[in-house]
């Protein structure tokens, strides 16, 4: 079934703010929390839903993502997946609902911090962006220890709860309406008691190690936008879920085209006699070369718009234009022939404001300037 739009599931609208944002959410997940609904499972997914949505759109960077490409933006392969939540509810919940439902529930729950986020910055060129490209990458990360497999314990070495903070990873202490939570000293957030702490790790359940990925650029990015790979990031401290990989994208300067948006802008010298006779000329598109009729009497500067010829964006279909911009180009290296021709030319183009209208116009403008400066 299609995933509804974020918006419309925590009910604001795009323009939206960050404290509408989290009006929203909190009021909906308050609605449908499992602690109100008694194990309903239509709530139950409800609050999935508004939880995902809250996820994206109180955060900067994924909401940027979101309104560009939409639900494609956190897809497998593409922008990676939206993730949900993959604690469970207490664990991003906690603080929100650890005094509102239950005495003292959020004491007793093992303090899950998930891994770092990591950033990824890769070149490509205009054509990979515009027809979307597979890149291998390499990135310096920490994993889940193999000879622990993420636990921090040697192999036979006992594991106990945190008899401080009660494998909670935090200690909350209570002083009249004020309540301060810190990370547990004895087993610094862990949760849990090592008699002996594995030797590859020191007890973290992670270690360095470069890993190789592929990554899926889709058809139509631009310098700016990231894609999102979810759980690609560092793993977490002691087996928790691993952060997401944010690659950032930076497109090449081109030597032809220069591109705004959707559109794509590129420079085209006709020989001057084209431009006044009129012709026809080969341009670049991103599909191949395309014969383009330039117009007589033509000057530099004149745009010419072919529709469709421009990048299109996986996600909306829409394909911008290219627009050629004339220039016409003075000709060099004469020889006393060609000069000869080129003089004799001018002399019979005597009637100035019929045959160079611009060049007329702009001696008159002189001449009124310098009449009216010694008045």
């Amino acid at each position: 079934m299609a995933k509804r739009d974020y918006y419309e599931v925590l009910g604001i609208q795009k323009s939206a703010d960050e404290k509408e944002i989290k009006r929203a959410y909190k009021r909906l997940a308050m609605k449908y929390h499992p602690d109100r609904t008694k194990g309903d499972k239509t709530s139950e997914e409800k609050f999935k839903e508004v939880n995902e949505a809250y996820e994206i759109l109180s955060d900067k960077e994924k909401r940027a993502a979101y309104d560009q490409y939409g639900h494609q933006a956190f897809e497998q392969g593409g922008f990676g997946s939206a993730g949900g939540f993959s604690g469970g509810f207490g664990d991003i919940f906690g603080d929100m609902f650890g005094d509102i439902f239950g005495s003292g529930r959020g004491q007793a729950r093992q303090h899950v911090v998930r891994g770092e986020n990591l950033r990824y910055d890769i070149e490509i060129t205009l054509e990979e962006a515009v027809k979307g490209v597979k890149k291998d990458i390499q990135i310096q990360t920490l994993v889940a220890c193999d000879s622990c497999h993420g636990s921090g314990a040697e192999s036979g070495s006992k594991v106990e709860t945190c008899p401080t903070c009660h494998g909670s990873g935090r200690i909350r202490r209570q002083q009249s309406f004020f309540v301060t939570e810190q990370t547990c000293p004895h087993c610094h957030g862990s949760g849990k008691k090592i008699e002996r702490s594995c030797k590859k790790c020191h007890g973290e359940g992670r270690v360095h190690k470069v890993e190789s990925l592929s990554v899926t650029i889709p058809a139509g990015v631009d310098t700016g936008n990231q894609l999102r790979l979810s759980g690609k990031g560092a793993a977490g401290e002691n087996g928790a879920p691993p952060g997401d990989l944010y690659v950032f994208i930076h497109v090449k300067p081109h030597h032809i085209f220069e591109r705004d948006g959707n559109n794509l802008y590129c420079e085209v010298p006709v020989s001057f006699t084209m431009a006044a006779l009129g012709g026809e000329i080969e341009v670049p598109t991103l599909d191949g070369r395309l014969k383009v009729k330039i117009p007589a009497e033509t000057q530099t500067g004149k745009l010419l718009r072919l529709r469709g010829k421009g990048i299109t964006t996986s996600r909306t279909g829409y394909s911008g234009d290219l627009i050629c911009r004339i220039i016409v180009e003075t000709p060099i290296n004469l020889s006393e022939e060609q000069k000869d021709l080129l003089r004799k030319l001018e002399e019979s183009l005597q009637e100035k404001q019929k045959h160079s209208p611009k060049s007329s116009s702009f001696l008159d403008g002189v001449k009124k300037f310098f009449d009216n400066l010694g008045k």
